[in-house]
């Protein structure tokens, strides 16, 4: 198989088609409701920007570093500035960025090695019909992200192959360095594909590419560094410090692990193979040392808001261009090799495996997405007072703050430096705002009371609840499609909406997000019971 240097009309008929192909998984998403909860903590802080109060939770307070897809937070600011719905402007960036992705892959695949059409087209149909729709439908920025990684991997890849122009080293820091910006943890997936060109050129040959890498991370990266901390107040991003904890989370690891597996479950037999090889085993390596290196990465937060594997996600068009790289070497290898009964059946069975482990991904990428969902009902509702300077303490920072527009403490602390940095919720820090409204997620309820659960989480709600029980406040509503997973919602008496707010609150259909089921007022129940 020689270099191939150009793609031809077949090649863009078949890009055209795997675009279009891109668009299929769309089918199983409602691209018409809210963002995914987690998605419209950043559209928040969007929001927040394009109106000029700067990067902040709340406005009129300080600079607040929750939203860690930077980059595309910015983005969303400028296009909602210019008059695009945030909603919208997230699905649009998110979609283009997927489609340029799947050329990318392909074109990488197809150009860098020469590797034959089918084997292009399978590797970009793979990315195609995966997750990505599902992080578009719920706004997130994972497709901005994964399309940045690829960027740097390609650039990568061409270093190492040897067809590198002068100025792809450059390009390589930069786009390192772009990965880095759009979220964290891109710097160190930039710092592993960095190690891998190293190893895979040597340390001599790659002095320039080092020093270029360096100076521009340094440079660049460390400016942007030392504004952010200035800016923040901080040098690590806030979720960072509730997230980790301060220890190692092999629970993370493990599903890191995990979701790697299933997102290359249909070509991950592949570098086996190659290892095999003596004479591409370097190359093997090489491939193995962003996915090991990110994938491990991961030890060192809980895996908590990772929505379809959506942490994970961005190595799958890095593993998409080096597989097929590897396969290309194996053919190569065994191309003088005579057929054989025996070998067309391994082939016949290899296929098979990779059918399977497509369908099984598609089971696993599967998530339907209802067009109700309580949180967001509540927000609307409550969006009629916005205008009152009133406050909510809410574990649920996605769609009651952004949409109720409502001043918000993050009782969780991913949007809250105070919180984050003391390791949680206290009595004396609510009584600084004295929230309107208290809401929880409990795995408790009124008809099934806390049986000693342990952990952080637990112990922050029972921290609100106690606060609420202690003042005062009115129970409004316990809803939940089971009594032992449920919303909470308390309410303050001693402010001019309340009563009002409590009897929209108790005569509301709220809808589960799990599965959209009607949910039951477990407060009512208790009261009903008590009389």
């Amino acid at each position: 198989m020689g270099s191939k240097s150009r793609l031809d009309k077949l090649d863009g008929l078949l890009l055209i088609g795997l675009v279009l192909l891109s668009l299929l998984p769309s089918l199983k998403y409602d691209f018409s409701v809210h963002p995914e909860e987690d998605a419209a903590i950043l559209l928040r802080y969007s929001q927040h920007l394009a109106e000029g109060h700067g990067i902040v939770w709340n406005v009129g307070e300080k600079p607040v570093d929750g939203a860690t897809d930077f980059l595309f937070m910015v983005l969303l600011a400028g296009l909602a500035r210019i008059g695009l719905p945030l909603e919208i402007a997230a699905r649009w960036v998110g979609i283009i960025s997927h489609f340029l992705t799947v050329i990318l892959v392909y074109m990488a695949v197809r150009l860098l090695r020469g590797s034959p059409r089918w084997m292009a087209a399978t590797s970009s149909a793979a990315l195609a019909i995966g997750p990505a729709m599902g992080y578009i439908a719920g706004c997130f920025g994972t497709t901005f992200f994964a399309l940045f990684a690829c960027i740097t991997w390609y650039l990568a890849v061409k270093l190492v192959r040897g067809d590198a122009s002068r100025l792809t080293p450059a390009l390589f820091a930069m786009a390192g360095l772009v990965t880095g910006m759009t979220r964290p943890e891109g710097v160190f997936l930039a710092i592993c594909m960095m190690l891998a060109v190293v190893y895979a050129r040597g340390p001599r040959r790659s002095g320039r590419i080092m020093a270029l890498f360096a100076g521009v991370f340094l440079v660049l990266g460390g400016a942007y560094f030392l504004w952010r901390w200035s800016y923040f107040g901080y040098p690590l991003p806030n979720p960072y410090y509730t997230k980790s904890g301060g220890h190692l989370h092999w629970y993370s690891l493990k599903a890191s692990i995990r979701n790697v597996i299933v997102l290359s479950l249909s070509f991950a037999w592949i570098p086996l193979v190659s290892l095999r090889f003596r004479e591409l085993r370097k190359q093997t390596t090489f491939a193995l040392i962003p996915v090991i290196g990110f994938t491990g990465l991961w030890v060192a937060l809980s895996n908590e808001m990772n929505y379809l594997m959506r942490f994970q996600y961005p190595l799958l068009p890095v593993m998409l261009i080096s597989w097929p790289l590897l396969l290309t070497g194996v053919l190569e290898n065994r191309k003088r090799a005579k057929p054989s009964p025996r070998r067309a059946t391994a082939y016949v069975v290899v296929w098979l495996l990779v059918l399977a482990g497509i369908m099984i991904q598609q089971r696993e990428f599967s998530s339907v997405r209802f067009g109700r969902i309580g949180n967001y009902d509540m927000a609307m509702m409550l969006r009629d007072y916005r205008d009152k300077g009133y406050t909510m303490a809410a574990s649920e920072a996605g769609h009651l703050p952004f949409y109720s527009g409502w001043r918000a403490v993050d009782t969780w602390g991913l949007n809250d430096q105070w919180i984050a940095h003391h390791g949680r919720v206290t009595d004396s820090y609510l009584d600084r705002t004295k929230p309107e409204i208290i809401m929880f997620y409990a795995y408790f309820s009124p008809v099934a009371p806390p049986r000693g659960e342990k952990g952080r989480f637990y112990e922050m709600t029972m921290v609100l609840k106690s606060y609420a029980e202690k003042h005062g406040y009115i129970l409004a509503a316990v809803f939940g499609d089971e009594p032992t997973e449920t919303h909470y919602y308390y309410v303050r008496r001693d402010f001019p909406d309340s009563a009002d707010i409590v009897k929209q609150i108790r005569r509301m259909d709220y809808f589960w997000w799990s599965n959209g089921a009607k949910c039951t007022n477990y407060a009512l129940v208790r009261r009903s019971v008590a009389r």
